[in-house]
């Protein structure tokens, strides 16, 4: 039975490189035979993607470029390098839009292969252009593979800085929050251990002092009971909430 081979069929190229590759793309490495070269290529990955998707830019004894996908000619590698620089554009984008931890990490999950796979592709034009020391193109876009590299990795370090600035804004005001909120329970435990010995002995012992009040007619007392109990209460939680914003 045939082994399906990735290369297309219509490339003549050397037997050793179709025996080379498997049923997957595997890295992204450099092939070199009888004065052809292949690159084998990550297409740039595509977030929630494991798999990677190969690219193959063969070029011949002639200086010739063509590729699998990107058509024939001498800016193929150039197709490929641009393809990389507008996936980090639109992460910068991305990231400059940023205005939460959510929106900063999905920037990061995305970069994060992209900044791998552009560091292994300037690998690979490095040794490509060794291999090919005369092939001024290939000067050209390892140096251009160099610069995507660095691109990706700074905008990778400012995400993440930007990111761990969020964070500590965040947990800075949980904390400023926190002890708030204990400020507050701690003066309440004050009020209610201050009333807490009158309110007990009123109930075991059922105070009911004599002061008039019960020969006023219903329901007059009961409102102003209920209205100065609100207004005390409005007094007290306005003190308590001064104290916080201090």
């Amino acid at each position: 039975m045939e082994t399906k081979c990735l290369l297309p069929r219509v490339w003549e190229v050397p037997q050793v490189f179709r025996d080379r590759l498997g049923t997957s793309v595997g890295r992204q490495r450099v092939m070199v035979a009888d004065g052809h070269l292949l690159l084998v290529l990550h297409v740039p990955p595509e977030p929630d993607k494991t798999e990677r998707l190969g690219r193959f830019l063969w070029r011949k004894p002639d200086g010739t470029w063509t590729s699998n996908d990107l058509g024939s000619g001498s800016q193929v590698v150039g197709k490929h390098l641009d393809q990389f620089a507008k996936t980090i554009h639109d992460c910068d984008a991305r990231e400059e839009r940023a205005t939460t931890a959510e929106d900063y990490f999905d920037v990061l999950e995305r970069l994060a292969p992209i900044q791998r796979s552009a560091r292994n592709l300037h690998a690979v034009l490095q040794e490509a252009r060794q291999a090919c020391p005369d092939d001024r193109d290939l000067i050209n876009f390892r140096d251009r593979a160099y610069e995507t590299e660095r691109t990706a990795e700074l905008l990778q370090t400012e995400t993440k800085r930007s990111w761990d600035l969020l964070m500590a804004r965040k947990a800075d005001e949980q904390a400023k929050a926190s002890r708030r909120m204990a400020a507050s329970a701690h003066r309440l435990n004050l009020l209610a251990a201050f009333f807490f010995p009158i309110a007990a002995l009123s109930g075991i012992l059922g105070v009911n002092l004599v002061h008039g009040l019960e020969l006023l007619r219903p329901p007059q007392p009961f409102l102003a009971f209920v209205a100065v109990g609100l207004i005390l209460g409005l007094i007290l939680m306005s003190f308590v909430a001064a104290a916080n914003r201090e």
